[in-house]
């Protein structure tokens, strides 16, 4: 359970961190009435925080099973995302609200319902996406538009989210849009990092600078990475919302070279970490693959560096801000360390320690074959 003081202190405001943000923005012309469907998983928290700083009048909507202690002073209503299920969506009949945001919608079904309930109850929604939802999103040119057209599947009437999240993302968006045409916003989102991260695919790198030591560093140091932070990506939500911008955007940092991330780890934790940067060909050999052990790296000449390779520029113009990496990185850091030891000890992603010093190893061992030969 994480109530709303733990929720504070992990995602900064104790250190006076979510009271001024990365930037400061006008005042709202308008407190807004917002309902979230979701809200108290990772991004939603953040999002109904800023939200609520921002003055506006937010109701959750949920089953009531995780995190149900947060925001106690809000209105909570009790339900089901989907229709078919218990009560379903019959709570929120008879309701009027100026903007839903939709934070956990993964079924193309069940974003149609409750889009279409919310047709004649809100003027605007927000679907969060993501930026997997392109057709061929790990593949083609850098810096890559919404432009791109979104995934299709031959069985769009699936279910099945394990294996189709991506495409079935897109048909989500379709469904809202078929619901409330030209009053969608459609948030995408590449990698989603910061305070309440529990995947650790970004949580992994300052951990591991922060132990000190030999690191290994993937591939090149050109090689690119993008992510965005969680509370940056909440306030350009609120900002639609509040500017009523009906759009679909891409939400990431521009990228960046591993090289410069991996430094500002460094420099951040500075504990003396040395980084060896181990090639991309013999990472592979040694059974060490882009995202399933690495996160948040692809090597450049590999397809899969689309996934980390698009465009901000819309958002970015919009009025999407981007805090400094050191930010995120220290953030993050804090928020890590302050969780128990043992969750502290059994990361979700990245290298395991003995297995990182047998790939080093066994990289050192390798050159000095190379020089004997």
């Amino acid at each position: 359970m994480t109530n709303r003081r733990t929720f504070l202190a992990g995602s900064g405001a104790a250190l006076g961190l979510a009271a001024t943000g990365s930037f400061a923005k006008s005042e709202p012309s308008k407190s807004l009435k917002i309902l979230f469907l979701g809200g108290t998983g990772f991004l939603g928290p953040h999002t109904v925080q800023y939200a609520i700083d921002r003055g506006h009048d937010v109701t959750l909507f949920n089953r009531g099973r995780t995190n149900n202690d947060l925001f106690p002073e809000l209105e909570k209503i009790i339900g089901n995302r989907d229709p078919d299920v218990d009560q379903g969506l019959s709570n929120l009949k008879g309701r009027k609200w100026d903007a839903v945001v939709d934070t956990s919608g993964y079924v193309p079904r069940i974003v149609g319902a409750s889009a279409k309930l919310m047709a004649d109850s809100a003027d605007q929604y927000l679907f969060v996406s993501t930026i997997c939802q392109y057709d061929g999103w790990l593949e083609g040119p850098q810096l890559r538009t919404e432009a791109i057209a979104g995934a299709t599947l031959e069985d769009p009437t699936t279910e099945d989210v394990s294996t189709h999240y991506c495409a079935l993302k897109a048909y989500c968006e379709r469904a809202a849009e078929a619901a409330m045409p030209e009053r969608v916003t459609q948030i995408r989102p590449g990698l989603i990092v910061g305070p309440r991260d529990r995947t650790d695919r970004f949580t992994y790198w300052p951990n591991r600078a922060d132990l000190g030591g030999e690191m290994l560093a993937p591939g090149k140091r050109a090689d690119l990475t993008q992510y965005i932070d969680v509370r940056d990506l909440a306030e350009f939500m609120v900002h639609c919302l509040e500017q009523n911008r009906l759009d679909s955007f891409n939400l990431v940092r521009e990228p960046m070279p591993m090289g410069d991330f991996l430094k500002a780890c460094v420099a951040v934790t500075d504990k003396g970490t040395e980084l060896t940067w181990v090639p991309a060909e013999f990472l592979t050999a040694e059974g060490l693959l882009a995202w399933q052990n690495i996160p948040m790296w692809a090597d450049s000449d590999s397809p899969m560096t689309g996934s980390l390779t698009w465009s901000p520029a819309k958002a970015l113009k919009a009025g999407l801000t981007i805090r400094p990496v050191e930010t995120t990185i220290r953030d993050t850091l804090a928020w890590f360390r302050s969780l128990p030891e043992d969750r502290q000890a059994t990361l979700r992603a990245g290298i395991a320690p003995d297995r990182e010093k047998e790939v080093l190893a066994s990289w050192h061992a390798s050159k000095e074959d190379a020089q004997e030969s």
